[in-house]
């Protein structure tokens, strides 16, 4: 084989391509997450990220920062999927798993735990023995960004990502709450470009938002809701309560045929 002929050769982890390449490459979750955790696409969050893992915060010194992208979390059977921007700079950052270590994380898992969607309420570390039921967590934008704002090419770099970790689990969702106008507006791209049919014109985000997706020749039904992101701006100021977030979760887990939970999970 000449040279004309041979293949092109894969994007390095820090090549604006690699998340595109790799990601469309991934034939599982695992392999996907492994992926993402390795990327180094976007120049200004690598630095920021790595920047925060080094000086840390003073409550956190004695941490190990994860610094580095982080996968979604959850089981590869979830019929239910929650999008919204994360993680934090010393929450999921420092402990490498998605909305774990923070304000806002501390209230979103309350919400899941409330509905039987987690198995406990608390969210402290990599290692404290949560688990999910029929739920993953996953942000369209994998590293903390400064200011908690990433810029437009940052959201597209990422959005492969977010593409194939739908794609792998859309033989069985059923529902996506999407946490957030950012996250609304990085997901219906994805969702387009997947097959899906987007109403015209395009659904406007808000809390209690519910849209029905219909099925196509290739894609199933997918319901969307929206809820305002669980930020503290959002539930210091009273913007979202708990009873909000577990009332969209709740229904979210009906479309997801999830219903009450069971086993070690607690009752709601």
């Amino acid at each position: 084989m000449d040279e004309t002929e041979a293949a092109d050769p894969a994007p390095g982890a820090e090549d604006p391509g690699f998340p595109a390449y790799q990601a469309s490459r991934s034939t599982g979750l695992a392999e996907l997450d492994r992926r993402v955790a390795g990327c180094r696409a976007c120049p200004r969050l690598v630095a920021w990220r790595e920047e925060v893992a080094e000086v840390k915060r003073a409550a956190f010194q004695e941490w190990d920062y994860w610094g580095r992208p982080v996968p979604g979390f959850g089981p590869p059977d979830a019929t239910v999927a929650v999008v919204g921007l994360a993680p934090a700079a010393h929450g999921g950052n420092r402990t490498g798993r998605m909305f774990t270590g923070d304000a806002t994380g501390d209230f979103l898992f309350a919400a899941l735990h409330a509905v039987g969607l987690a198995s406990q309420p608390t969210s402290v570390d990599a290692g404290d023995g949560l688990t999910l039921r029929g739920v993953r967590l996953t942000s369209p934008v994998h590293c903390a960004p400064p200011a908690n704002r990433p810029t437009p090419l940052e959201r597209d770099n990422c959005r492969p990502w977010l593409a194939a970790e739908l794609d792998l689990l859309s033989p069985g969702l059923r529902a996506v709450v999407v946490l957030g106008g950012f996250g609304w507006q990085a997901l219906l791209p994805v969702l387009a470009e997947a097959g899906w049919r987007l109403p015209r014109p395009r659904p406007a985000f808000g809390h209690g938002a519910h849209v029905v997706l219909p099925a196509t020749e290739h894609r199933q039904e997918l319901h969307l809701l929206g809820s305002y992101h669980p930020s503290q701006r959002n539930t210091f100021t009273g913007r979202l309560t708990m009873p909000m977030l577990t009332e969209v979760l709740r229904e979210a887990a009906g479309v997801g045929g999830l219903g009450q939970s069971s086993g070690e999970f607690r009752q709601p």
